[in-house]
């Protein structure tokens, strides 16, 4: 008798269930028994019934919130349970691996008491009215729970899809359990809004963040790899910035981790939250470069500098958006020190804009440089855009169109190691780079060989205007030597 009252305590126990009832294959596709990591354990802890979740790569939350369905499906009645995939491959993925399979290995006994069918492909239903099933959206019917797995992603390829969920399946889960959780995919979407109000304590979910450095298997032989100054600085950055204190085995873990994913790394593996999210994503032209910036201090803390004028790139637009790029030529250095973007506003606003900045700072300007499209015959501007630009004090020189939008990225790729950029001053526009990426073929799940047009390619055209037309003096040894008459600290340009 007390051995069944056990067995009866057990059974009861959710978490003794999730430890000892269910099996997975694992990496080398071996039968193994489920058991939760530290990172899933310490979750399954501080669970509520609205979680974000931000984490490193490989962590096995969606594994963990399939077995927590599948476990749910079987030992509640009418308990209704949906996992969101964000490619149909990975749906079906997810559910044969993590909901069937575990289902399948299940003792006889528990496949007798709860038998369950097959009824269509991503779908497991039990005779007891509940059921699990795996998809790419789940916006019928009323959900038990949700789980919403790499959502960052789905919001950075997939942005209809993911308003789809937004609007439909969060409305059928209502109160009952959700779950969001992704690497991060930039500053854009709704996982980076919902994240970053939950990490100010707003909005309707509990944020949870899992970093790489807090799983124990993440170490590794610090013999068997070369520390390079800039790992050293960055190691140091996380101890005296964040209290992050590692191991010489996490870093050299780190080291060898970077070497495998380059630019990827810190997105795949944050250390920080902050940081997560600062990386670019997916697709993005830029990722290289940046995260060369990034881990050469190449963005930071570069201000305006009053020994030399300043330079203005533009992307023209009335309805889209109109961006401008500030820089100074410093030695043989391109520093940004300052980035705007309006919309629906006509060229006395910029020029007005610009005029205050200047005075602010006692500045003075050098050349305006605008695209090609800068001569171009506006039906809404009596004057066309350059008339109308003299007209309040500009006298932009207009960069030439390049053969291909390519041969433009490619141009700003090259300029890159040359750039500084002040981070605070221009965090909307390196914001702007970082997402811009190659547009997403929906049908067949691979980029596209042209750019996205988004609110993102408008900053990165104002740069690339700096890319394919800026020319550098031949020499600026000491701007205070320069006649005041040339360069207008008023903030007109000089003529």
């Amino acid at each position: 008798m007390a051995l069944d009252a056990k067995v009866v305590d057990q059974f009861c126990d959710p978490l003794w269930r999730l430890s000892n009832l269910y099996y997975i294959t694992d990496k080398d596709g071996q039968r193994v028994k489920f058991t939760p990591n530290d990172a899933q354990m310490a979750y399954l802890q501080e669970a509520s019934a609205e979680d974000i979740i931000l984490k490193a790569r490989q962590l096995g939350f969606t594994t963990l919130m399939c077995i927590v369905s599948l476990d749910e499906a079987i030992f509640l009645n009418d308990h209704r349970a949906a996992i969101i995939a964000h490619t149909l491959n990975d749906a079906n993925e997810i559910f044969d691996s993590k909901i069937k399979y575990p289902y399948d290995n299940l003792p006889d006994l528990i496949k007798e008491r709860r038998p369950a069918r097959n009824d269509r492909a991503g779908l497991l239903r039990f005779e007891h009215g509940s059921s699990v099933r795996v998809a790419t959206s789940a916006r019928s019917g009323t959900l038990q729970r949700l789980h919403v797995s790499e959502f960052g992603k789905i919001c950075a390829k997939y942005p209809q899809k993911a308003r789809e969920i937004v609007t439909g399946a969060f409305p059928a889960v209502g109160k009952n359990p959700k779950t969001i959780e992704s690497t991060a995919e930039g500053q854009e979407g709704f996982f980076f809004e919902y994240a970053d109000k939950a990490m100010r304590g707003e909005g309707p979910f509990k944020f949870h963040f899992f970093p790489w450095w807090k799983e124990t298997l993440y170490t590794y032989d610090p013999a068997a790899v070369r520390f390079l100054p800039e790992h050293r600085a960055y190691f140091d950055k996380l101890k005296h910035e964040h209290g992050i204190d590692l191991t010489e085995g996490q870093k050299a873990w780190w080291v060898k981790q970077e070497q495998l994913l380059g630019g990827d790394m810190k997105r795949e593996n944050p250390s920080t939250p902050q940081e997560a999210f600062e990386q670019a994503i997916e697709g993005a032209y830029f990722a290289a470069q940046l995260s060369h910036a990034d881990k050469f201090g190449k963005i930071g803390r570069f201000p305006y500098d009053p020994k030399y004028p300043v330079n203005t790139f533009w992307d023209l637009g009335r309805n889209d958006l109109n961006t401008i790029w500030l820089h100074q030529r410093v030695g043989d250095r391109n520093r940004f020190i300052g980035y705007y973007e309006n919309s629906g506003e006509h060229i006395s606003h910029y020029a007005r804009w610009l005029k205050e900045w200047a005075q602010e700072r006692d500045a003075y300007f050098g050349d305006h440089y605008w695209p090609h499209d800068g001569k171009r015959e506006d039906l809404f501007l009596e004057n066309g855009r350059l008339g109308e630009a003299e007209r309040h004090g500009l006298k932009p020189k207009i960069v030439g169109r390049t053969a291909t939008k390519m041969d433009a990225i490619d141009a700003a790729r090259q300029v890159f190691a040359s750039c500084d950029f002040d981070k605070t001053e221009c965090a909307t526009g390196i914001k702007r780079l970082r997402h811009f990426r190659k547009e997403w073929d929906d049908e067949r799940e691979v980029w596209k060989d042209r750019p996205r047009h988004d609110v993102s390619s408008h900053g990165a055209d104002g740069f690339m205007t700096f890319a394919c037309g800026y020319q550098s003096p031949d020499l600026y040894d000491d701007w205070e030597e320069h006649d005041d008459a040339d360069y207008d600290r008023n903030g007109t340009t000089g003529y």
